[in-house]
Formats: structure tokens, C-alpha cells, sequence
């Protein structure tokens, strides 16, 4: 029997659409969330340890997420009764690096058919034919993709890199910059590469106020934190 393969959307791609039942109630996404950033992502099973401390960890950063205007959307392909019953464990019972008493409020989508996970390429058979991996996409407010991280079953998320690639993104629209490698919110920015032979000249020969070039194509300039955080509504 030959293997089934699922293609997944690419960065650039419209989110795909679905209807799902979640922990909060029905949505169609993205529609539902048209005007946000949505973080949607997947986790392998209820009751499982990795996944247990990533939803804690979600749930510990929700504000964070909110004050980015970002909607957090989890995915499994457990019922809805086996999301309510996890989630109930998790506040009640579940201390963890500090965190107790978690209440996770943002939605989990059921996944039971694998309808959803099939559709972004969160089922991957190399690792599992029942279980999604740790997909996580970034969509933007047009709903497009702008991002796209995985990891395997045994390894949780970083949500120090998944908040920071979030910030990243709205920055980079903002104020129309690339960010270079590790950037943070204060570091320096890259400006859009020199369209033509003299503006090329009179950036290196620093002509261009405010701008600093290590040579003609590679031109960074200051973008204060306190400027990045009042833009990003922080």
C-alpha cells in the first residue's frame, strides 16, 4: 500500500479555511479572527507530559500574546471531552516551573478525523500516522501565512523564539525593515537593500542620514525599543 502524502501550505498561502468545534465553542477560521494575528498550532496528544508543560506555558504568556493583538488556537486530534477533562487537570491538579493553577481560555480545536491536521501538514508518518507533530503557524491579520515551525513529538516549543518571531513579524510590517540574525526589540534594523547605483554610492559614502553600511548591500539603521513597543501597541 503506497504511502498517503499531504501537502502543506506554504508561507505566502492563504490560511486554509475549516469549521471546527474547540473548548470555547464553534469557529471558522479565519474568518473568526480577521484584523489578528493568530499563533495556530499543533500538539500530539492530551495527558502527555511535553504537550502539558507547552499549554501551561501558552496559557502562563496568553496576555503577552493578547497585548501583540495575537489569538493562541491548539490542535489535537482528541475529542472535545478529552480536551475538557486535560484542561480541567492541568489547573486543578498540574504545578509545573512555578506555574499552577493554569487555566487554558484560548481555544482547542477537536481533530478527531484529522480533517484540520491534514490540512496543514501537521500529520507526519514519519514520526506518527495518529498524533500531529509540534507545527506552529504564524497567520497575519489578511490571513496569510507568514510563518511556519516545526518540531518533532519528543522536543517542546522554545516560546522565548516564538514570541520573539511574533514581534519580529509586526515589526518588520510596521516599519517596512528586515531584522538580522537574534534581533530583539532595540537592536538595529536593515533597511531596505539600495534600488539603484547611486543611492548605493551616497549610502556608503554616508550620505544617508542615520544609516550605517558595512557595504553597499548591507545598510542597518537604529530602531529604538521604546519606538518597536509603542508601534506593536505594548
Amino acid at each position: 500500500m503506497e504511502n498517503q502524502t499531504t501537502s502543506m501550505p506554504r508561507i505566502g498561502d492563504r490560511a486554509p479555511e475549516f469549521k471546527a468545534i474547540t473548548t470555547q465553542g464553534d469557529i471558522n477560521f479565519p474568518s473568526d479572527y480577521t484584523g489578528k494575528w493568530v499563533i495556530l498550532f499543533s500538539h500530539p496528544a492530551d495527558f502527555t507530559p511535553v504537550c502539558t508543560s507547552e499549554f501551561m506555558t501558552f496559557a502562563s504568556m496568553a496576555d503577552e500574546f493578547e497585548k501583540l493583538n495575537t489569538q493562541l488556537v491548539g490542535l489535537s486530534v482528541d475529542g472535545l471531552y478529552s480536551h475538557i477533562a486535560w484542561l480541567r487537570t492541568i489547573k486543578e491538579k498540574i504545578e509545573y516551573k512555578g506555574m499552577k493553577n493554569i487555566e487554558v481560555n484560548f481555544p482547542l480545536i477537536e481533530d478527531i478525523t484529522m480533517n484540520v491536521a491534514n490540512k496543514y501538514g501537521m500529520i507526519q508518518p514519519g514520526q506518527s500516522s495518529t498524533k500531529a507533530v509540534r507545527a506552529v503557524f504564524f497567520i497575519d491579520p489578511k490571513g496569510i501565512i507568514r510563518t511556519i515551525v516545526y518540531y518533532p513529538l519528543e522536543i517542546g516549543r522554545n516560546f522565548d523564539e516564538l514570541k520573539r518571531v511574533l514581534i519580529a513579524l509586526q515589526t518588520a510590517d510596521n516599519f517596512k525593515v528586515a531584522l538580522p540574525a537574534d534581533w530583539r526589540p532595540g537592536d538595529d534594523v536593515i533597511v531596505p537593500t539600495a534600488g539603484s547605483c547611486g543611492v548605493a554610492k551616497d549610502r556608503v559614502e554616508g550620505k544617508e542620514e542615520g544609516v550605517t553600511c558595512h557595504d553597499w548591500f548591507f545598510c542597518t539603521k537604529k530602531l529604538p525599543k521604546d519606538k518597536v513597543e509603542d508601534a506593536l501597541g505594548k
